[in-house]
C-alpha cells in the first residue's frame, strides 16, 4: 500500500470510523479523535498484513472496534455522555423532543453489552449488514436476529427511560 493509497483509504473511512469511536466514547470528541488516530496508525503499521480476504473497510472497522473496546477494558472507565454534542442551539419544541430522544438513545446504547454496542453503532453508521457480520465474525442471519433484538431493547429502554 502506497502513501497515496493510504491517504485515499483514510479520507474515505475516517469520518465513519470517527463516528463509530464517538459512539463508544459517548460523545467525547477528544477520546474519539485519539481512537481514530490509533486506528489509522495501526492500519498503516500493519498494512502489509491485510490479506484482502475481506473489504478494507471491514478490516479497518474491526481494528477500530478492538481499539475502543481494548481501551475501555484497560481503563475500566465509564465515559459520561457529552451533552454538548447531543444538544442543538434551537429551542423548538420538536427539536427539544428529538434532542431528548437522542440523549435517551445514547444512554440506552451505553447500557448494552460491548458486542451489542459495537453492532448497533456499526448499524447506525449505515454499514452494510454483510460487512458488519464479517467484521464481528457472525453469520448474517445471526446478525440480523441480534440487531432486531437490540433495536427492540433500545426502543423499550427509550420509551421507559431505563
Amino acid at each position: 500500500m502506497t502513501e497515496q493509497e493510504f491517504t485515499n483509504i483514510y479520507n474515505s473511512n475516517a469520518p465513519k470510523v470517527h463516528r463509530l469511536c464517538l459512539g463508544y466514547a459517548s460523545g467525547n470528541n477528544e477520546l474519539a479523535n485519539e481512537w481514530l488516530q490509533e486506528t489509522f496508525i495501526k492500519v498503516w503499521n500493519h498494512r502489509n498484513s491485510f490479506k484482502g480476504k475481506s473489504a478494507i473497510d471491514t478490516w479497518i472497522y474491526r481494528i477500530a472496534v478492538n481499539i475502543c473496546l481494548g481501551d475501555l477494558r484497560k481503563s475500566k472507565k465509564s465515559i459520561p455522555i457529552n451533552e454538548n454534542v447531543l444538544s442543538n442551539s434551537s429551542n423548538d419544541e420538536k427539536n427539544d423532543n428529538n434532542e431528548k430522544n437522542i440523549k435517551k438513545m445514547y444512554r440506552c446504547i451505553d447500557q448494552l453489552t460491548e458486542q451489542n454496542r459495537a453492532l448497533i453503532l456499526l448499524e447506525l453508521e449505515n454499514i452494510p449488514q454483510v460487512t458488519i457480520a464479517n467484521t464481528v465474525g457472525l453469520a448474517h442471519g445471526t446478525l440480523r436476529t441480534r440487531l432486531s433484538r437490540i433495536r427492540k431493547s433500545l426502543l423499550k429502554c427509550i420509551k421507559n427511560g431505563k
